[in-house]
């Protein structure tokens, strides 16, 4: 009998399926500048330079790390995708960019058209929120790299900043306010050590409650979507303008990890303890692991999916746009003369 590429595990006729599955979620994301339609052998974009001096192109690229392993244990792929555009989004959003388009990259061990569609109609979802278009991605299908049933999400996030604009650690100085924006959830970070804790050292199941008198469950918990912070750093922008001098996206390496990202080597971070809501999840996390408090601030966002840096005096403006923007938010410390590090005191030991 001939050999044929169904026969090594790569279904042609699915990934058609597929692509058809998912082209009206992809257009439902299309903006004005969108050239084209799905299908081509790369996206067009024509990029509108009017109001921009000097227009700076901005990128970032990121996945959706081990969650993509919840959504594979819960059978539901609908929200990944929003927390894949808010990492690389959020990524460019702290550069002062708009993000103007997205591309994805899905890799399966076995392609099903239905999940594929899912998973698409979930980065539909985050492009939409954020005001970004899809602009194209992949599908790929890689029998005996990866299992039936396993998936990897990942994606590029291109956005424009004016270069007078642009926000980082040299507009920074001492007696700026910080102010952190809520996040209810993981987001994509530690997800690794949260599943260690409560699957294997707690021994609980997805099913059972994230904590005592929880309506959530463990899966549900883990599987939160990510709150999408760029429209709201626009808003920002826009409230306030100058006086918005830097932001911090908390991702892989926790609040103590990423603040000091926007600092200058003068400059360090007060981030105060007590001052803003840390989720039940993060201290269930702790207790259930013994897990040191230094090191959940390493690892988790303990609540403040993005942390920025304004003005002296810009704080009540600040945060009445972000609230206006549906994103809750609060003072949370101080920049202080130091050395370009993030300090939490009154952190538990």
């Amino acid at each position: 009998m001939p050999e044929t590429y169904a026969g090594a595990g790569v279904d042609i006729e699915a990934g058609e399926k597929a692509v058809s599955l998912i082209k009206e979620a992809v257009r439902s994301t299309y903006r004005s500048e969108v050239v084209g339609d799905i299908g081509g052998f790369g996206g067009l974009f024509a990029l509108r330079t009017e109001g921009y001096r000097q227009p700076v192109l901005v990128a970032s690229t990121d996945g959706v790390g081990t969650k993509a392993l919840v959504a594979s244990a819960l059978g539901r792929y609908d929200t990944v995708g929003i927390d894949m555009v808010a990492m690389t989004v959020d990524d460019i959003a702290c550069q002062g960019a708009e993000p103007l388009f997205v591309l994805d990259y899905l890799a399966v061990g076995r392609l099903r058209p239905e999940m594929a569609a899912a998973l698409v109609e979930g980065v539909a979802e985050g492009c939409r929120q954020a005001g970004a278009a899809l602009l194209g991605g992949e599908m790929a299908e890689h029998p005996g790299a990866m299992a039936d049933g396993e998936f990897d999400l990942s994606g590029t996030a291109v956005g424009v900043v004016d270069r007078a604009q642009v926000l980082g650690p040299d507009r920074v100085r001492p007696g700026n306010v910080l102010i952190g924006l809520a996040s209810p959830g993981l987001r994509c970070n530690g997800l690794s050590l949260a599943r260690r804790v409560y699957l294997e050292v707690a021994g609980r199941d997805l099913a059972d409650p994230a904590w005592a008198g929880a309506d959530l469950s463990v899966g549900e918990v883990l599987l939160e979507p990510s709150v999408i912070y760029s429209p709201a750093l626009r808003a920002l922008a826009g409230a306030i303008g100058p006086g918005l001098h830097a932001a911090a996206h908390i991702t892989g390496g926790g609040l103590v990890g990423n603040v000091p990202r926007m600092l200058g080597p003068d400059s360090d971070a007060r981030l105060d303890w007590g001052a803003w809501a840390v989720p039940l999840v993060f201290g269930e996390i702790q207790r259930l692991g013994e897990v040191d408090w230094a090191e959940m601030a390493r690892v988790f966002n303990l609540g403040l999916g993005m942390v920025v840096a304004v003005a002296p005096g810009q704080d009540d403006s600040a945060l009445a746009a972000l609230r206006e923007a549906g994103v809750e938010a609060a003072v949370v410390g101080e920049v202080l003369a130091g050395s370009g590090a993030a300090h939490l005191p009154g952190l538990p030991g």
